[in-house]
């Protein structure tokens, strides 16, 4: 279990991203905006999303708050900055496509934290190689979300 002194900021950090995007997503997910919006045929159910989110934030805090301690001051700056990069992006993907509801305007938000989640699984990985292999699902999340952002772009276009 990473130390308090990590796990707390990043427990923290994950907990505002979360909080910041729920205030988006609440005011558009259960609209009729959204509902007609097409939606491809390998979307989720929509239980699936807080499910998942609720995973990937806590292993992005537990999993970040580990490597941060064992990584060495350099290194940590540069994992903390890039963390709050990555949740930046997160909760402006969540503001982008639902509270603007600028569908095509979140394609390079949601492309732009794909990257950013495969550069946070690398960055933990160096520190320990299976701290990298278990925030990975975050990446692999955030670049099918990408997929999914693109394709209801294109049925709505």
């Amino acid at each position: 279990m990473p130390s308090a002194r990590h796990l707390i900021p990043t427990a923290l950090a994950t907990a505002a991203c979360a909080v910041v995007g729920s205030k988006a997503t609440a005011s558009s997910v259960d609209s009729d905006w959204y509902e007609n919006l097409a939606k491809p045929s390998f979307q989720p159910p929509s239980w699936a999303f807080p499910v998942a989110w609720t995973a990937l934030y806590t292993d992005i805090a537990v999993t970040t708050a580990a490597a941060l301690d064992e990584l060495e001051p350099a290194q940590r700056r540069r994992l903390a900055v890039a963390l709050g990069v990555n949740l930046g992006l997160n909760a402006g993907w969540c503001w982008m496509f639902f509270g603007r509801r600028e569908i095509a305007a979140a394609v390079p938000v949601a492309v732009a934290l794909a990257v950013s989640s495969a550069d946070l699984v690398r960055r933990v990985g160096s520190a320990r190689g299976g701290l990298g292999v278990a925030l990975s699902p975050y990446a692999v999340w955030t670049a099918f979300a990408s997929a999914l952002n693109m394709a209801i772009v294109d049925l709505n276009s």
